[in-house]
């Protein structure tokens, strides 16, 4: 595999070691049938030196206490937000998977982390440092939203959109407790908040679990 100029640019950096990219783009199922060598040891640097980055940078930058730096990072180097950055770069579809078979959200975040030990293994901790800090930004450490994660899931999976019912408001008009059941692909889960928006959050985010729970991702 060659790193191009359209590669190269979405990158953000230009490889030297070509062997090294090819192993960053393939998965294992395509390792697997057709032999070389996976991303998955990639993955398992990318995943530390990853979270030892954005630690770094929250720690230099934000000034915050240590629970809300640790909920940040966690945030911030959890699957959705790695999934969009790749996504956004345009590097999902040069993932090399057999039969050229759509990754599914696992394999694309976890080509990030592949990714990062890949520049890193290249050309050093500075310029690992660059490529995280060009695809990831401060807004993917916000809270979550897990609506719009729960719709992006199911689109993916070809799935229709969730539903929610309010199933129950209770307590005063000045502090009512809402209970709404998020249902989609044959599943349910309820979600309890001081507001209808807050419960359907947190029904779409258990719903989501049970979701990603069953035997993970597709490829």
């Amino acid at each position: 595999m060659k790193a191009d100029a359209e590669l190269t640019r979405r990158l953000g950096y230009a490889f030297r070691d070509e062997a090294l990219l090819t192993a960053c783009f393939t998965h294992a199922s395509y390792a697997g049938r057709y032999g070389g060598e996976s991303n998955e040891r990639l993955e398992f640097l990318g995943d530390a030196l990853l979270g030892f980055l954005v630690a770094e940078r929250l720690y230099a930058e934000s000034g915050a206490a240590e629970g809300e730096m640790t909920a940040r990072r966690i945030r911030l180097v959890s699957a959705p937000p790695l999934e969009r950055a790749v996504k956004k770069a345009g590097l999902d579809r040069y993932l090399r998977t057999p039969d050229g078979v759509p990754a599914g959200s696992k394999a694309v975040s976890s080509l990030f982390e592949a990714l990062v030990a890949g520049v890193y293994l290249d050309g050093g901790l500075d310029a690992a440092r660059r490529f995280v800090f060009t695809h990831l930004s401060a807004e993917d450490a916000a809270e979550p939203n897990y609506k719009g994660e729960l719709q992006e899931y199911l689109q993916g999976a070809h799935l229709a959109r969730a539903q929610y019912t309010l199933e129950e408001r209770a307590g005063s008009d000045h502090a009512p407790l809402f209970v709404v059941r998020c249902t989609a692909a044959g599943k349910s889960a309820a979600g309890r908040g001081k507001s209808l928006r807050e419960a359907e959050k947190q029904a779409a985010k258990q719903l989501l679990s049970a979701l990603r729970g069953d035997g993970g991702d597709p490829l």
